[in-house]
């Protein structure tokens, strides 16, 4: 059965002038310039909704592509048995089934009627009807009066670009590319809002790289967009292993990006666990029983409000019961307690949480560190994160530090200070460089011993291997900076004596021309009828 071709995009001009040079080749940086076209159509509406508008349709489109790919082949491969239109053949596939009704064509042939938003919404909750899997999971919401109906054909003309090329990449490269950009730049439009949902990449890149998830089970208990999980998955098949040979679990407290990582694993062809609906890992656990060989997390920092007074006597609290006005020491004794007997866990805090005494978390801190159990600690620079301008630190905690994978390290921290690494991507955000993540996670497995690493060495100013009675001599406070040392100074070769009788001569002119401009300043004040 032959079937008809979809009418040609009708992207406005001033669309078409950016995407003609980049959208076809799936040139580096295409992405930015798919998000430059499309936050040109959100006009007014706020970044928190037009967030479920763009990304719904980018899914919408992937499932589509892959749908249509497996169509073509069983159409080809009719006289042979096959049914083009039977779910059945696609669900073996593993690909999604799009009925009819919810087919891209149909949207894109009708992206300029008033219509559109209903036809939108109606294929949203057929593809939920026809995939179990997919139930609560897509936006049904585009036939409100408030989302103009214009761009919303514009947007689905500009998103219908994405795809073109190389067969091969058609699908689900290109668009998880560009699905994992519009999450960074949404993100960061909606500041501290954004932070809930998404963790910068980097970030995400030095705990994966450091704790090197090639085999086992990988947990995310606080797992906003799936993050964590996409990372992982690229790093096995960056090193060469089978993608399969890693399971996924998560937990999400907020429906809405509960969905948004729904849609994530789904583009990227992920399996995986994350609930069947949103659900507070404190106070109901969903993944019980799971005993994880990694643990990859960020959770809300410093959260006052998650229930725990009504969590005193819970078992999880290994190490001490944690205050009620703070959530970061749950987090990190849930974190424990998912982990399996050689289970390593990496994830992020606050800097406080290095060094807080307050309410018992000093104690439990100390507790952690005399069961030998915190493995490593990295202050982070600042400006990484969309939520928040302060600095934050990554704990990594080892449940076997006698583990023969790695060499003999037991009653000793690893160390590192990365707070001068990184770049300015712009005025208040800054990111870390991929020699700045090597850099890192290099020194961690050299300390790890883990083969080919090389020999681990302490660094002035920057990695140390600390001595539990050392750190027990800081009063148990883990802050990098107060083991690492400062930076060695580089001899510029000028003798101390010629150095001196220079730095003093330029010190003298700096006095003199500071008392110059004193007495100016003076003499213009008083010149204004003012002085002393």
């Amino acid at each position: 059965m032959s079937r008809p071709k979809a009418k040609p995009l009708r992207v406005p001009q001033q669309l078409k002038d950016l995407l003609t040079r980049t959208v076809g080749s799936a040139n580096l940086g295409f992405e930015a310039t798919l998000w430059s076209a499309a936050d040109k159509l959100r006009n007014n509406m706020d970044a928190a909704e037009y967030k479920h508008v763009a990304l719904g349709l980018i899914f919408l489109k992937y499932i589509s592509d892959a749908f249509e790919e497996l169509h073509t082949k069983l159409v080809s491969a009719k006289s042979r048995g096959t049914d083009p239109e039977d779910p059945d053949e696609y669900r073996a596939e593993n690909v999604f089934w799009v009925p009819k009704e919810a087919r891209w064509a149909r949207l894109q042939d009708n992206a300029k009627q008033p219509k559109i938003g209903k036809l939108v919404d109606d294929a949203m909750v057929a593809i939920e009807r026809d995939n179990p899997s997919l139930k609560g999971v897509l936006s049904k919401d585009y036939a409100r009066p408030a989302l103009d109906k214009q761009s919303l054909g514009e947007l689905i003309d500009l998103v219908g670009t994405i795809g073109l090329g190389d067969k091969e990449n058609r699908s689900k490269d290109i668009l998880g590319r560009v699905y994992e950009y519009f999450l960074s730049q949404f993100a960061s439009a909606e500041g501290k809002k954004g932070g809930q949902f998404y963790t910068p990449r980097c970030v995400v890149q030095v705990l994966v790289e450091m704790l090197a998830p090639y085999k086992g089970r990988v947990f995310d208990p606080c797992c906003g967009s799936g993050g964590m999980f996409v990372q992982s998955e690229k790093f096995v098949e960056a090193h060469g292993g089978k993608v399969g040979d890693i399971s996924i679990y998560g937990q999400e407290s907020n429906p809405t990006t509960w969905r948004l990582a729904k849609m994530n694993l789904a583009i990227r062809g992920i399996d995986s666990n994350i609930g069947a609906e949103h659900a507070n890992s404190f106070h109901r656990n969903l993944q019980k029983d799971l005993k994880a060989d990694y643990v990859l997390a960020n959770p809300p920092f410093n959260d006052s409000d998650w229930g725990g007074d009504r969590l005193r006597e819970d078992p999880r609290w290994r190490f001490g019961v944690p205050p009620a006005g703070n959530a970061n020491f749950a987090w990190v004794q849930h974190f424990i307690h998912h982990l399996a007997p050689n289970g390593l866990a990496g994830f992020v805090l606050a800097n406080g949480s290095m060094s807080s005494n307050q309410s018992g978390e000093g104690e439990i801190r100390k507790n952690m560190i005399e069961a030998d159990i915190v493995d490593c600690m990295v202050a982070m620079p600042g400006q990484l994160f969309y939520s928040t301008q302060i600095p934050v630190c990554l704990w990594f905690i080892a449940r076997n530090k006698a583990d023969k994978r790695f060499r003999e390290r037991r009653g000793e921290t690893l160390f590192i200070d990365a707070r001068k690494l990184g770049r300015l991507i712009d005025r208040v955000h800054r990111e870390l460089t991929t020699e700045d993540v090597a850099r890192i996670a290099g020194t961690y497995h050299a300390w790890r011993g883990d083969k080919g690493a090389g020999k681990y060495a302490d660094v002035a100013g920057f990695c140390k291997a600390a001595k539990a009675d050392e750190i027990g001599k800081h009063s148990h406070v883990l802050t990098p900076g107060r083991y690492v040392g400062a930076e060695e100074i580089e001899d510029d070769g000028e003798p101390f004596e010629e150095k001196m009788k220079r730095l003093t001569s330029e010190l003298s002119k700096q006095f003199t021309e500071s008392a110059r401009l004193e007495k100016e300043i003076y003499k213009n004040i008083k010149g204004l009828g003012y002085g002393w």
